[in-house]
């Protein structure tokens, strides 16, 4: 799945490596691989506040707050 940074003027996209941990309200980072260039980047932890949808959307919070029925 692809996600893009919140605060990145360029609008890169990065490339979610664990969909189960993006799920999981209890992980507030993620396993992703920067697609910014031709070449292949080394993945890396992202927050999950800085990640939106490509549209722009909020991801949804039920993957980002834990105490999301409360």
């Amino acid at each position: 799945m692809f996600l893009k940074l919140r605060h990145d003027e360029a609008s890169s996209l990065v490339e979610v490596l664990d969909l189960p941990q993006l799920f999981d309200p209890f992980q507030g980072n993620v396993q992703a691989r920067l697609h910014g260039g031709e070449e292949l980047q080394d993945p890396a932890a992202y927050a999950k506040g800085d990640l939106i949808f490509p549209s722009g959307e909020e991801l949804p919070r039920c993957w980002v707050d834990a105490q999301y029925r409360r």
